[in-house]
């Protein structure tokens, strides 16, 4: 009895530490949702992030649990997960998402979930325990989906162009006022559809390997579907400020007709890779279709070195996040 007493107390604490990673994830990424939509005029701060927050919760009866199933089942080989694996992944990606935020720095809070668990399952079993096909489809899309989301929110912007080049410029920024509404609720929509999933997806790994889930079933519980949606949707609520700056401003100056291009662009990519079953970074693809935005009306109106920063910190995310993980999986084995 004291055993399964202790098992379960491990366990609540990492579910805690999963929700706690979760709203942290929300308000880290709050600025890839909101921040085209504030830097344009069309919604104030706290009306953006309320809007925000309700379409993340909303993308739970929206999307299928393939991202959730990639993270939970489809990275690391059954077996490998314990609770300390658990905790030095989390542990990883929650001080990443801490150092990046407090600089200001957009960068991946799945990639930095990716990474915490490649680094504690390398610090207890060796690369040879993960799986190369999961490894690799969320490597590959790192470069893919900004890559995606500057082609869609670059073409989105010529072909906006070409229709509206006889209208005023007037009338056209009236239009997209309003259809930006439409943009940010379905970036907000992709946002929480595929975030989400990536805690559930952790939960989940971590029910399977503490007996309390079986490895056969086809979804998780639902209290952590829930759980989950709800807590990405608190944490966008409070929103990253410091971030929001970043992507609104510093990357290039927006319009309501650039921040429609950018956020639909990023929410065709976004889409598509949930439908897929990526865990992809929402940050890299907005940032992508930003960069796309601004290339289009001219080349010297993209911030190129604000840019190059936001590149290094997604190079580093992962090995960085490993490297904490793998330090917080050998301090996890004195602790539990």
């Amino acid at each position: 009895m004291d055993a399964l007493q202790v098992s379960f107390g491990v366990v609540a604490l990492l579910v805690v530490l999963a929700v706690a990673f979760d709203f942290m994830n929300g308000f880290h990424d709050a600025a890839n949702s909101i921040a085209t939509v504030v830097s344009t005029g069309v919604l104030k701060p706290q009306q953006a992030v309320l809007f925000a927050a309700f379409f993340n919760v909303v993308a739970i009866s929206v999307f299928q649990l393939k991202v959730a199933a990639t993270v939970g089942k489809g990275i690391v080989e059954p077996g490998v997960v314990d609770q300390h694996v658990v905790f030095g992944a989390l542990l990883g990606a929650i001080t990443w998402n801490f150092i990046t935020w407090w600089y200001g720095i957009p960068s991946s809070s799945s990639h930095a979930l990716i990474g915490g668990i490649v680094g504690a399952v390398i610090a207890k079993a060796g690369a040879g325990k993960l799986i190369a096909a999961g490894v690799t489809k969320t490597v590959v899309f790192i470069f893919i989906s900004p890559a995606l989301g500057f082609i869609l929110g670059s073409l989105m912007m010529v072909l906006v162009a070409w229709i509206c080049r006889r209208r005023s410029p007037m009338r056209i920024d009236r239009w997209f006022r309003r259809l930006q509404l439409v943009s940010a609720g379905l970036y907000s929509l992709g946002h929480g559809g595929n975030d989400a999933q990536k805690t559930i997806g952790i939960i989940w790994m971590l029910l399977i390997a503490a007996g309390y889930t079986a490895a056969s079933d086809k979804l998780p519980p639902a209290w952590v579907i829930w759980v989950c949606y709800l807590a990405i949707g608190a944490g966008t609520m409070f929103g990253g400020w410091r971030i929001v700056k970043t992507m609104g401003q510093r990357i290039t100056k927006l319009r309501p007709v650039g921040g429609f291009c950018a956020e639909t662009g990023g929410a065709i990519t976004l889409f598509i890779a949930t439908a897929m079953g990526v865990p992809v970074s929402t940050t890299h693809t907005i940032t992508g279709a930003i960069v796309g935005v601004g290339s289009v009306r001219n080349a010297s109106a993209v911030r190129w070195g604000v840019a190059g920063n936001i590149v290094w910190a997604w190079i580093f995310t992962i090995p960085a996040t490993a490297f904490v993980a793998a330090v917080a999986y050998w301090v996890s084995l004195k602790l539990f």
